[in-house]
């Protein structure tokens, strides 16, 4: 019978805690699902089922142990806002897998992702040939942000810098580069890259500029 109550209350215990480091991680975490992400939500998971059902593991270890592991997710995470360096090391970077109809083969080398793979994901966003492809993005969490061909450019807000720093993939998305945005930027009397927030791109109309 005691064996039954532990058990009740370090699955009750492990659900709490649980609930509680989603909680504090935020909820990018649910959706933009990092391989970093993936593998400590399997870690957590496993922390828990072990906690469960070892007898030489009481409620003290279960708490004890998702503490000090949710407590490095946190830093990992105020580490990558405080020091945007630390963001492609950490979290990885979006790549331009396909550009106007052409695959990048060596990109998808390096994300070690095949054919198949990348016919799979461009399916699910509807997209059946390659050639109708004008530029096909892989996400940190692994998904594909595809826009075709024939997709209107004019209803489509781009970002162009996020916390000071110029997304040069979003630049080419839109047929532009670094030295027309500097030229737009100074137009708008924001010379300092640095101290922008977010640039948003419309075609047709001004850089919607937000500060740090």
């Amino acid at each position: 019978m005691h064996s039954w109550i532990e058990l009740f209350f370090k699955t009750v215990i492990g659900f709490i805690l649980l609930m509680i480091v989603t909680k504090v991680l935020g909820k990018t975490q649910i959706r933009q699902l990092t391989a970093f992400d993936f593998i400590s939500a399997l870690i957590l998971g496993e922390f828990v089922g072990n906690a469960l059902y070892d007898k030489e593991t009481n409620l003290l270890h279960v708490t004890f142990t998702l503490f000090i592991w949710g407590s490095l997710m946190m830093i990992i995470e105020i580490t990558t806002q405080k020091f945007k360096e630390t963001r492609h090391l950490l979290e990885g970077k979006p790549d331009i897998i396909i550009e106007n109809g052409i695959i990048d083969r060596e990109m998808m080398k390096r994300n070690h992702l095949d054919f198949n793979q990348l016919q799979h994901l461009l399916r699910m966003k509807d997209v059946f040939q390659i050639k109708d492809v004008n530029v096909a993005i892989l996400e940190t969490d692994g998904t594909i942000s595809v826009l075709k061909k024939s997709d209107p450019l004019e209803a489509l807000p781009v970002n162009l810098i996020n916390d000071g720093e110029i997304i040069t993939n979003n630049l080419t998305v839109i047929g532009k580069d670094d030295v027309w945005l500097k030229e737009q930027l100074k137009k708008q009397n924001a010379s300092d890259i640095s101290a922008i927030f977010s640039c948003e791109y419309t075609k047709n109309e001004p850089l919607a500029i937000q500060w740090r």
